[in-house]
Parts: C-alpha cells; structure tokens; sequence
C-alpha cells in the first residue's frame, strides 16, 4: 500500500520545525520514529498534507536524568531509553516497560516521546507516564507549555497536543524513597500489544506500611486507567495487605471492551490478576530498598 500524497519537509532547527508544523496547522504531521505514523499513512488512516520530518534535530535525541527524574527529547528512541543505566537507576518503571514495548527493530527507531503522542491505550508507555503523574512538553513559536499526564491523553489516538504544536520532550519523576514498582501484562505473543497489563506504584513508610500504592492498566479503556488502591490496602505492611481488596477495586474501575482477541469480562478479571501481582512485586522492591 502506498501513503496518500504529502508535501515533506527537513527542519535543520526546532524554530524551522516549530515554524513549518504552524504554517501546516491541522494538516501536519510530525516523523520521528514513524513506527506508528508510517503504517497510518500507508493504510491511509491518516491522509497530512505535510510531514515535518525532525530527526535532523539531534537536540533533541537526549536522556537526560534530573533532580525531578527522566526528561526524554522527542528523538529519543525506545532502545536508547531502555539501555541508560542512569534512567533506570532514577527511574527503573521506564525499563521494565520499554523491554515490553514491540519488538527490537521497532525499539531502535521508535521514540518514547512518539509513543505517547500517538496516545494508544493498547501501549506501555503512556500508562507509566499516567502512573507516575508525569508530563509532556508541548512548543510552539514564542511559546512552550507543560501538560501533566492526567490532562495529555484524551481519548483513544488523541491527546492534547494542538494543530500546530510539537512535543519536545516527556518527564517521568524518580521516585520517593522506599518506593518500588512493577510491570505486569500477558500478550498472545512476545512483542504484541497487551491483551491486559498493569504497571505498579507503592511506598511504604518507615515502618514498613503501605502509604501510597497505585496502578495504572492497560487496555482497560480508552486512555490509561490509574487507579490508586492505597486505602484498600490497609496501610498494612505488604505480608498483611489487602491485596485482594485492591485487585476488586481495579477491577471494578476499569472498563475494557470486547475485541478479536478478548471478550471484555476475560480482560476486567485478568487485569485483577495482573494488579494484584505487581502491587505485591512493587511492595516487595520498596521493602527490600
């Protein structure tokens, strides 16, 4: 199949891209990895008038570790994020996940800042941005803001990325101390996209008792689904919890549909399943920090 016609363009500069994504307006498109916009465009589910190409911008194929956590550049690709000790160590969700993302081709073209513009509910990435209360950095010309996750994913393939704007970057925050974290999902093969999946988020205090635990699933609805199940766990150390309070709550917030590859009921109660395993494999990373 072939993509419908486009007028294409190489930025040498963010401000050229910046310029050129707003003369294009609702009719541009950005290529990064194009591991998602290259398919669209060939099974013409996406018909641009312009592509804006940026991966002349090496500015922006950073990983960068700050005080608040990992700032990812829009050219970071997936096997690059994925390799950095020192992301993992300020941030190791970032990892787990990115070793379930696709295949290893797809990993060293895709970007990460891609994967959570393209917003599919189906990807890892945007349920740890989710989990985290991350953000992603939107630009303009003359103009640059900030959108928290909890506000950036909007539907199913939508997010609040405006005609005109490019995601420069993605910050996933480190994590408090005594925090741990876990990703768990099933897929019908290595690779594929998640029938269901559940990363998760706890810490203790120092006591040893849960203080904050949540979850963040995917394919439970049409953009990532946080759930925080820290007063169904009772505030308990994690031999005592109430694990399976907490796997009912996710259970019960969560709303998948039927598809080709799981009725809707299989998935709510596999997502249980899933939660419940990695809230216990995330307490027992906080307990032994």
């Amino acid at each position: 199949m072939k993509p419908p016609p486009f007028d294409y363009h190489a930025p040498r500069s963010v401000g050229e891209a910046l310029e050129t994504l707003a003369a294009a307006g609702e009719h541009g498109k950005v290529l990064a990895g194009g591991q998602s916009l290259i398919p669209m465009l060939n099974m013409r589910l996406t018909a641009p008038g312009h592509v804006v190409d940026i991966n002349r911008l090496t500015e922006l194929a950073v990983v960068a570790v700050e005080p608040g956590g990992v700032r990812t550049g829009a050219l970071a690709r997936h096997a690059q994020v994925e390799r950095s000790e020192r992301a993992a160590a300020a941030q190791p969700l970032l990892r787990r996940a990115l070793g379930l993302v696709a295949h290893p081709a797809i990993r060293n073209r895709g970007t990460v800042v891609g994967s959570l513009v393209h917003a599919d509910p189906a990807a890892e990435l945007p349920a740890v941005l989710a989990l985290l209360g991350g953000s992603v950095r939107l630009a303009r010309p003359g103009a640059v803001r900030d959108v928290p996750a909890a506000d950036f994913f909007t539907g199913p393939l939508e997010s609040a990325l405006l005609p005109g704007e490019l995601a420069v970057s993605a910050l996933f925050p480190a994590l408090a101390p005594r925090s741990g974290t876990a990703f768990h999902e099933v897929a019908r093969r290595h690779g594929d996209y998640a029938v269901a999946g559940v990363a998760a988020l706890v810490r203790l205090d120092d006591d040893l008792r849960i203080v904050e635990a949540r979850v963040a699933c995917v394919s439970a609805g049409p953009v990532p689904v946080v759930v925080d199940v820290t007063e169904a766990c009772g505030h308990r150390p994690p031999a005592s919890a109430g694990w399976d309070s907490a796997a009912r709550a996710v259970r019960d917030r969560v709303e998948p549909e039927d598809d080709v590859h799981a009725t809707a009921h299989y998935r709510r109660h596999l997502t249980g399943v899933l939660a419940e395993r990695a809230l216990r494999d995330a307490a027992g990373e906080a307990a032994d920090e």
